[in-house]
């Protein structure tokens, strides 16, 4: 079985991923293995102890914007609740809901709850609460943590969510309707307990982003998320010496499956609160970080105030960044190549994945590949990619057809929906919905998703190429393109522009500029608007949809012959 190296053995890609955990408090059990920095968020929502003086409770800093742990207090940490749980009755396969906002604690508590042969499911920290609710249920929720900023939205539910058998707070002042994780862990013990865990044991729920509808719970085992950890190693080649800057929310699998690599080679990270260009730029400064995973509007931030000299690269201390790599939707050309003006020497990549195949890595550009800026990649570390046409039959290279997909972190199932499994899962390939095709070279592009795609007067229109063309105007910040309904052509392109900062322009400069398009390709209506994206980046186009759909338009439709 493969190793990752004689140095880090005897970790294989068939251990149950707490092992990993376990080898690197062997090996690096004193040093700093995460830090959390929350320089944008209120002070009075940051987790605090006061009560008690833990080894592995970690206190902020004199400016009160940074605190840190070890391998040794983040196990610790991960033994007390695992401890817990099974103090409560846990058995192997029961669910252990995280509501969390990014904090030093929340790794710990995932582990926590595998090490206990659990299953985490983390939830969406933007879920209001009839969502929650919803997630709790369909997961079959038996405990749940959850932090200060959930109060609110827990207080309204809590007596509705009869098959939970523990709620627990993370924080100060915990509500009489919950009970305070931190007194009932301070009673446990430290010792990793006595479960044996294999590699095909459940491991995680994750849900879904519901940009097609309400989330689907997708099941993986401890295989699936050890695989990953060896995936991203593998391709951006983290070492101990490495210091990743971790900023999208943990509860989705992009963030935590890129930490993996570093979790892997017991590198240290960095959770940032905070996407304000100097935030970001001051804390891979200070860190001294040398990965950085970046969304493309983040991305774009940095740019525009390096543009317009809000931030001065000279004032920070970037030589040991070596590689920005973008996630979560298709990257523009243009962007890339405005970032290489600025960091010329910084490796590059972009990375595709979804939760279905425990996020991002089955298909990836490759830092060597920045020549192929655009494709998403080539199949990932032990993956396999097709395109298929609509019975699922191979279609000739350079045609458009579906995205699938084979591999090691492959989902087990959509928790109970054997319906959706099947109409996803055909044997070894997973069946991701998105529209792509391959170049002579074998570089797989991303066109759009099967659900986004817009017939219009019988033509299939691919919003992604229309948005990565309308993204290289000078006053184009953000663009989402989606199908209005039209009587005579059934649907209609409408492309929703968001405008860079200080910046104007009209519908008939848009309206000029894509003349470069081909002439059904160019959009009907331009809607000048702010783009809202999730938690991961991807932009909410039902929330578009529902804002612009069969309501009336300020907007002009623009007349084709």
């Amino acid at each position: 079985m493969t190793s990752l190296n004689s140095e880090l053995s005897p970790i294989e890609e068939t251990t149950p991923i707490t092992e990993i955990l376990e080898r690197n408090v062997r090996l690096y059990g004193d040093d700093v293995c995460l830090v959390e920095i929350n320089p944008e968020v209120d002070a009075a929502r940051r987790i605090t102890w006061k009560d008690f003086d833990l080894v592995e409770s970690s206190t902020w800093e004199p400016n009160g914007q940074r605190r840190s742990t070890t391998w040794a207090q983040f196990n610790s940490l991960a033994n007390r609740f695992a401890n817990l749980l099974l103090s409560r009755g846990l058995k192997k396969g029961d669910k252990v809901g995280i509501l969390l906002m990014n904090c030093l604690e929340w790794l710990p508590i995932y582990f926590g709850a595998l090490k206990a042969g659990g299953i985490a499911v983390p939830l969406n920290f933007r879920y209001a609460s009839d969502e929650i609710k919803y997630c709790v249920e369909l997961a079959e929720v038996d405990f749940l943590v959850f932090g200060p900023e959930f109060i609110g939205r827990m207080e309204s539910i809590a007596d509705q969510l009869v098959r939970v058998r523990g709620l627990f707070f993370l924080g100060e002042d915990c509500p009489s309707f919950a009970e305070s994780f931190h007194t009932l862990t301070h009673y446990c013990s430290t010792d990793s307990p006595d479960v044996k865990l294999t590699s095909e044991d459940e491991a995680a729920i994750y849900f879904s982003s519901g940009t097609t509808g309400f989330p689907k719970a997708i099941l993986h085992p401890h295989r699936s998320l050890t695989s990953a950890c060896f995936t991203e190693q593998k391709h951006h080649g983290q070492t101990r010496a490495d210091v990743f800057l971790c900023i999208p929310p943990l509860y989705h699998t992009g963030a935590k499956m890129h930490w993996f690599g570093s979790f892997l080679v017991g590198g240290k990270a960095v959770l940032l609160k905070g996407v304000k260009p100097q935030t970001i730029l001051h804390s891979v400064s200070e860190e001294r970080c040398s990965i950085v995973w970046l969304l493309v509007p983040w991305a774009q931030d940095v740019l525009d105030a390096i543009e317009s000299e809000e931030v001065r690269l000279e004032d920070y201390v970037l030589s040991q960044w070596r590689l920005m790599h973008i996630g979560a939707q298709p990257v523009p050309p243009s962007l890339i190549k405005r970032w290489k003006k600025y960091f010329p020497n910084h490796q590059y990549d972009t990375n595709y994945g979804l939760s279905e195949s425990t996020g991002p890595g089955c298909v990836h550009l490759g830092v060597e590949n920045v020549h192929k800026v655009g494709a998403i990649g080539v199949p990932g570390y032990r993956w396999k990619a097709r395109i298929v046409d609509a019975n699922r039959r191979d279609v000739k290279r350079g045609e458009v057809g579906e995205l699938a997909v084979s591999g090691p972190g492959v989902m087990r199932e959509y928790y109970r929906d054997p319906e959706a499994t099947a109409a996803t899962l055909d044997g070894e390939w997973l069946f991701t919905g998105d529209m792509a095709r391959e170049d002579e070279d074998g570089f797989i592009y991303l066109v759009d998703r099967k659900k986004d795609v817009i017939i219009t007067g019988g033509e299939n229109l691919y919003p992604v190429q229309i948005e990565d063309y309308i993204r290289q105007h000078d006053d184009v910040k953000d663009v989402a393109v989606i199908g209005l309904p039209d009587a005579r052509l059934g649907e209609i392109a409408a492309a929703i522009i968001e405008l860079k900062p200080g910046r104007t322009t009209s519908e008939d400069d848009i309206n000029k500029f894509c003349g470069g398009l081909p002439r059904y390709k160019r959009p009907r209506k331009i809607i000048f608007a702010k783009i809202p994206r999730n938690p991961t980046g991807k932009i909410e186009k039902p929330k578009l949809r529902e804002t612009y759909c069969g309501k009336s338009l300020v907007a002009t439709q623009i007349e084709m012959d």
